[in-house]
């Protein structure tokens, strides 16, 4: 559970706000605006991992999924998205 709640607190750092929980509790969507689009974080408690969605032009769907916190934290960080 504290691994979760770590994910949550680096998405929050990177600028990423609650969209909604699923009913069942196990996945918690977090989104952020960019200039071209809208970039979304998924935790899913179930998998205990996070991970990131975005879109490049013309609107192609990138994900990475993250097993660590400080590896999301790194990537979030990073210029190369």
């Amino acid at each position: 559970m504290e691994n979760l709640q770590a994910f949550q607190d680096a998405a929050r750092k990177s600028g990423f706000v609650d969209v909604e929980p699923t009913e069942d509790g196990t996945v918690l969507w977090l989104k952020k605006q960019t200039a071209d689009a809208e970039d979304r974080i998924c935790i899913d408690r179930a998998a205990n991992n996070a991970t990131v969605f975005w879109a490049t032009i013309p609107w192609k769907i990138n994900s990475k999924t993250f097993r660590t916190v400080s590896a999301l934290q790194e990537w979030l960080a990073s210029a190369h998205k």
